[in-house]
């Protein structure tokens, strides 16, 4: 039996040590946070137990599913159709099937038409080595025309990534489209997952595992520094001025925060780290009585409005309110995210207004704003390269975030997924 020592209490985190405990090792997780769950946590919304940002489940979320039928949580989980919308100079359109798509107005029908092949093919691609070291905007311009990209991406591109958005890894990207696009039941009808109670529901269920089986979950528990122990193959973390060993250790909290905690690395995998950029995330979330539209996913093309989409949650669970998430990607370096609360509350209340004419303050019940600076790091091409080893140069130290789903996108089933893989390094090192 091993000491091990997992550093952040996200679902990645909480994977890892729920296989290390299964395996007969002593493990102790620590979480800055005074809750589980990393961007998967909840809060209590006013009496409402509810994701500070927001979660959904697609078709081909595997490992989520196997982790569920493991847990006994498989019947938690529910399918429902779900639509997108796309809104555009003023006006809402449908979004996501054929019969949508040859509707668009906006484009020609020879753009419908290659923006379709765009999308077919993305979802039937296997490998992505190839469009690895290919920037996204080029790859998708060349596909779908210049207009089409002005119309349907580059706006979307631009308030999401910002000064980063012509700098993408088409892989990236395509796993992105890929994923969304392969959540359907049919051609015709898109289909989410949730779980009831939320993620909560598997947060909660590790937790109980991993404690029932001796493990520790500390929470409000920064770690200060790990370093090598001098005099053994052990490894010596610093909590709230106490000093405490461990065999092995795995941190999984966000690559620019590893070299502060860490002085032992080799200075070129610290410049890695160092280099690694990431967006941050200003998220409103929304009581209301009233929805906006009938779309879960609401895609936003409009000069008039400073927002790339919103999701409109209750359409995707049934909740006892209109629950919708207005998120604002931003570098923690850009101008608004500093900005106080309400400045983003009247934003998303002028854009609710001008997605239903309908929509009055009136109808706002209740609103909560979170903010994370570490929400989506930047992949450009040929990113995979730049990451070092999830086994570091320090013998014993396993050094992992969501960077490494490369080129998935952020999800709990890559967090299941990528914990699970590490936890079974550590096993077989």
């Amino acid at each position: 039996m091993q000491r091990i020592a997992v550093i952040g209490a996200g679902p990645m985190g909480l994977a890892s040590a729920y296989d290390l405990i299964k395996a007969g090792h002593q493990v102790d997780i620590f979480e800055a946070d005074d809750r589980i769950g990393g961007m998967s946590a909840h809060f209590d919304f006013n009496g409402l137990s509810i994701e500070r940002y927001y979660h959904f489940i697609c078709k081909h979320d595997h490992a989520l599913f196997a982790l569920l039928k493991e847990l006994g949580l498989s019947d938690k989980l529910h399918w429902r159709d779900t639509y997108m919308g796309y809104f555009f100079n003023g006006k809402m359109y449908r979004w996501g099937t054929p019969f949508a798509l040859l509707a668009f107005s906006p484009l020609n029908l020879l753009s419908r038409l290659r923006y379709g092949v765009h999308m077919f093919y993305s979802t039937k691609i296997r490998h992505w080595r190839h469009l690895d070291k290919v920037e996204a905007s080029a790859w998708i311009r060349q596909w779908i025309g210049a207009r089409a990209y002005a119309i349907l991406w580059q706006r979307l591109f631009a308030l999401k990534f910002h000064h980063f958005a012509n700098n993408l890894s088409a892989a990236w990207i395509w796993a992105r489209i890929r994923r969304v696009g392969q959540s359907r039941k049919s051609l015709w009808q898109e289909q989410m997952g949730y779980l009831d109670g939320g993620s909560q529901t598997l947060l909660v269920r590790l937790q109980e595992i991993i404690e029932a089986h001796g493990g520790h979950v500390y929470l409000t528990t920064p770690v200060a520094s790990i370093r090598k122990d001098k005099d053994s193959s052990q490894l010596r973390i610093n909590v709230k001025s106490a000093e405490r060993r461990y065999d092995k250790v795995i941190s999984t909290i966000p690559l620019p925060f590893v070299p502060r905690l860490v002085a032992d690395l080799p200075i070129e995998h610290t410049q890695k780290y160092q280099s690694l950029q990431n967006i941050g995330v200003v998220c409103v979330l929304f009581k209301l009585k009233r929805r906006i539209s009938r779309n879960f996913w609401l895609n936003i093309s409009d000069e008039r409005i400073e927002i790339p989409g919103i999701i409109e949650f209750s359409n995707l669970r049934p909740l006892p309110v209109n629950l919708v998430y207005v998120p604002f990607y931003l570098p923690q370096t850009h101008d608004k995210y500093g900005k106080p609360d309400d400045f983003f509350i009247r934003e998303s209340t002028d854009c609710f207004k001008k997605l239903n004419p309908e929509f009055t303050e009136a109808d706002i019940l209740d609103v909560n704003v979170s903010r994370y600076g570490f929400a989506q790091p930047i992949c450009p091409p040929g990113f995979a390269q730049d990451l070092p080893p999830i086994q570091s140069a320090i013998p014993g130290l396993y050094i992992v975030d969501t960077s490494y789903y490369y080129p998935e996108d952020r999800s709990i089933t890559e967090s299941v997924q990528l914990g699970r893989e590490v936890a079974q390094m550590v096993i077989n090192s």
